[in-house]
């Protein structure tokens, strides 16, 4: 099962939009509560946007495929979008009337300049992350933290590299980390979708968002709804295996020289119990390497925690 095609995804948002909206919302009368349509009907988003009821359905069913900047504007101001909201509207009408053939699939190789900054992050847990939320590569911090139960080469296997989406979604020990996981998981979904609005015609990324549809509920019914979040910077609790209970603020940093990959962090406030955490594990990591480093440079295993 794959993404939906272009115009669908351009619909399926419009009619989530405005299945959130209720004619109270925007100044109009409500109608009771025999409405056959959850939000607001087609014709009232048509007039709130000053476009006729027909163009609006044709777009919103993609027969329309070349609305102007002012009317992408005047339908995201009557659906009251936020400014991502906004600018992912843009692109999937963008995508939608500039067809293309499907981009290569060929792998991701993690930006020797994020590769560079990983290493020096030293005890920060850290990973690179490619547009498909595949871990490009980790420090041995970011392992133990994240996925200590896998190994820690596992970015190295290109065919089978583990990916963030798959693992918050489909992994027990993912799930059982994040003790907030529901606000983790829409996190996670609305990334990817900016990501699949920006590269309609990425048959691996299709391919993902339809297995993830296929083998998780959960994850079926946030991509139905359809709404964006992107995630820069969030604090997440965790609950470690080996640390226990303790909240980490996650910050993204995008590369300048390859836009498509970040670096994620995980940090504490200075002085903080969470700060001294991340110093036991750093502490713990540091134990585990001792042998290794008597007998010669060895790559760290994976971590038992």
């Amino acid at each position: 099962m794959s993404a939906p095609s272009t115009p669908t995804r351009l619909g399926s948002f419009l009619r989530a939009s405005r299945a959130r909206l209720q004619p109270e919302d925007v100044g109009l009368p409500p109608h009771g509560s025999r409405r056959r349509v959850s939000g607001l009907r087609r014709e009232e988003l048509a007039l709130l946007a000053g476009v006729s009821p027909s163009y609006y359905t044709r777009l919103e069913q993609g027969q329309s495929r070349n609305a102007s900047a002012q009317v992408l504007e005047a339908i995201a101001s009557a659906l009251r979008l936020t400014a991502s909201e906004r600018a992912h509207l843009v692109t999937l009408a963008a995508a939608d009337h500039f067809r293309s053939d499907p981009e290569p699939t060929t792998p991701e190789t993690p930006d020797p300049a994020l590769v560079q900054l990983l290493h020096a992050l030293g005890d920060v847990p850290a990973m690179i992350m490619g547009s498909r939320t595949d871990v490009l590569a980790w420090n041995p911090a970011g392992h133990a933290l994240l996925a200590g139960h896998l190994a820690f080469t596992a970015p190295d296997d290109v065919a089978a590299r583990p990916n963030m989406a798959e693992l918050v979604f489909l992994d027990a020990h993912t799930r059982d980390l994040y003790r907030m996981w529901r606000a983790k998981a829409e996190a996670v979904v609305g990334n990817l979708r900016i990501v699949a609005g920006a590269h309609p015609h990425d048959r691996l990324l299709a391919t993902l968002i339809g297995s993830l549809i296929i083998e998780s509920p959960d994850f079926a019914a946030m991509w139905s709804d359809n709404r964006i979040r992107p995630c820069a910077a969030a604090s997440y609790a965790l609950r470690h295996p080996l640390l226990g209970r303790l909240t980490l603020l996650q910050q993204t940093l995008r590369s300048v020289a390859t836009p498509e990959q970040v670096l994620v962090t995980h940090t504490a406030a200075a002085g903080s119990e969470d700060a001294e955490a991340l110093s036991l594990l750093a502490h713990y990591l540091a134990d585990s390497r001792a042998p290794e480093r008597s007998a010669g440079p060895r790559r760290p295993a994976s971590v038992s925690i």
